[in-house]
């Protein structure tokens, strides 16, 4: 899951899938920003969002996207089109394998950072359908 800051969407997206995952018994889910804030937690608002769900992504620290990242995941799931073309211009060996997360759907999730609560809930609705979409898609969800 990859985003800019790597604090809002890419970890909401990573403690959403990886939930996904866990409940089935596979899967190795982790974020990075395209100009992380290396080292900081995820946002307050993304964190509470998270822990209405059930979902605890305090312990998350920020990192930066690198091409080892790229080059290891199978799959590279990015919030915004633009974003999309950066990883690609990153490891144009990998440009099958990175998809924008609202593919499906023809959406971006715009980044909630300095925005207020609904922000993040509209993030956090957007995120959930692109993760529903690419589940039916790839990996066998209804």
């Amino acid at each position: 899951m990859v985003c800019t800051g790597n604090i809002c969407r890419s970890p909401m997206a990573e403690g959403l899938l990886r939930q996904r995952f866990a409940a089935r018994g596979k899967g190795l889910v982790e974020s990075a920003g395209i100009a992380a804030l290396a080292g900081r937690p995820a946002d307050p608002l993304a964190v509470e969002v998270l822990a209405e769900r059930g979902l605890d992504i305090s312990p998350h620290r920020a990192r930066q996207l690198t091409g080892e990242m790229i080059l290891a995941a199978d799959l590279v799931l990015v919030m915004e089109e633009g974003q999309k073309e950066a990883v690609e211009a990153m490891h144009g060996s990998a440009r099958g394998r990175i998809h924008r997360l609202g593919k499906f759907g023809g959406f971006d999730v715009p980044d909630p950072f300095r925005l207020p609560r609904p922000a993040f809930d509209r993030a956090l609705s957007l995120i959930l359908q692109g993760i529903d979409d690419f589940d039916r898609a790839f990996w066998g969800g209804k």
